[in-house]
């Protein structure tokens, strides 16, 4: 079986390095990797596949920057021709970004399967864009993947076959607990790193990441954030690897950060996890870091309205806060008092990867 494994953004390199490892265990299985290029540049690209073991690209489409519709369209087209020429039996995409959208359509026009990994997360906020790319990756999808019990719920009132929705856990901590178990072997300049980061022990500092356009676009919004994370500094230094959008915006707006947070460069997978691993708090807006944080049991504060990963709310570590300063400070406390009642979800062991190629295996 011919399978196409399609990454595009950040997010998306660490979630199908566990699936790629996972597929090398399966024999007549042939993985190839299709990188679509939605993130090009080196430090948000080639960085993370060096530090998550994936191997080079079979195919590099080399879409780049540009609004989400010229950015999917580019992928769209490029797409096309590699499933013209290569023909494969099947097409796994993960998360929710453009190229986990545009993928998907084109594998189903050329009636080739398309597994979604990662399925059924829902907002219920039509203003974010993955909230649209994975709803309609979903409509069209024939094997859903999911990582907790609310998206196998979201996929069934939708009326997804309940024989095709697989509930295997979450591909995105298999990689975290792999790369964590192998942080002590080295490709980590720990000496570096201190020099920026303030990291004299557990708990002694903050770990942030902010890079959602609804919260660094709008002026007002992003100074409201920043005047709350001033203030959290003044108790608890901050360290912040700033996305080249937020530090485009804040240059734009002229925003000042205290001089108690830390302004890095973009950093690797592992450079990252090193350092929020052993934070009192994660603030951030992503979506993954609010899984990732629950699964090592580390206090997350979430700069968002709404989150389409709501088991990490009910028993894990995250706190929602919202995009206001009253918001944001509330919920810091919150966090740090959560720690006594919080929980991993099931199914989050490591394993998921294996499961999703146990089904394939089986069903394709």
């Amino acid at each position: 079986m011919k399978v196409f494994l399609i990454a595009g953004a950040r997010p998306n390199f660490m979630k199908i390095a566990p699936i790629y490892r996972a597929s090398q265990d399966f024999s007549g299985i042939e993985c190839k990797i299709v990188h679509t290029g939605q993130h090009y540049d080196h430090e948000m690209s080639q960085t993370f596949f060096d530090d998550l073991e994936i191997p080079t690209p079979a195919y590099h489409l080399e879409a780049g920057s540009g609004s989400h519709a010229v950015q999917t369209a580019k992928i769209m087209v490029a797409f096309e021709g590699v499933c013209e020429r290569e023909k494969p039996d099947l097409v796994v995409v993960v998360g929710d970004v453009n190229s986990t959208l545009a993928c998907s359509v084109v594998a189903k026009k050329a009636l080739v399967n398309v597994a979604h990994v990662e399925a059924g997360l829902r907002s219920f906020d039509l203003s974010m864009p993955e909230e649209i790319n994975r709803m309609v990756t979903d409509a069209i999808s024939d094997y859903f993947f999911v990582t907790e019990e609310s998206a196998v719920q979201n996929l069934v009132r939708e009326g997804k076959p309940v024989e095709r929705i697989h509930f295997v856990g979450h591909v995105m901590i298999d990689n975290l607990l792999y790369q964590n178990s192998k942080l002590g072997d080295g490709g980590i300049d720990v000496r570096a790193l201190s020099v920026y980061s303030l990291k004299q022990g557990k708990g002694s500092y903050a770990f942030l990441t902010l890079h959602r356009p609804s919260n660094v676009d709008n002026a007002q919004t992003f100074r409201g954030i920043v005047s709350a994370l001033n203030e959290i500094a003044e108790s608890t230094p901050i360290i912040f690897p700033v996305h080249p959008r937020t530090r485009k915006m804040a240059e734009r707006f002229g925003i000042e950060f205290s001089e108690r947070i830390t302004l890095l460069p973009p950093l690797g997978f592992k450079e990252s996890l090193f350092l929020w691993k052993d934070a009192e708090v994660v603030l951030t807006d992503s979506g993954g870091l609010q899984e990732e944080t629950t699964a090592l049991g580390v206090p997350c504060v979430t700069i968002r309205e709404n989150t389409e990963r709501p088991i990490t709310v009910e028993i894990g570590t995250n706190v929602l806060a919202g995009t206001t300063r009253e918001g944001i400070l509330k919920a810091y406390e919150e966090s740090l008092k959560k720690m006594a009642r919080a929980a991993i979800p099931p199914k989050w062991d490591g394993k998921a990867s294996e499961r999703i190629w146990e089904v394939l295996a089986r069903q394709c």
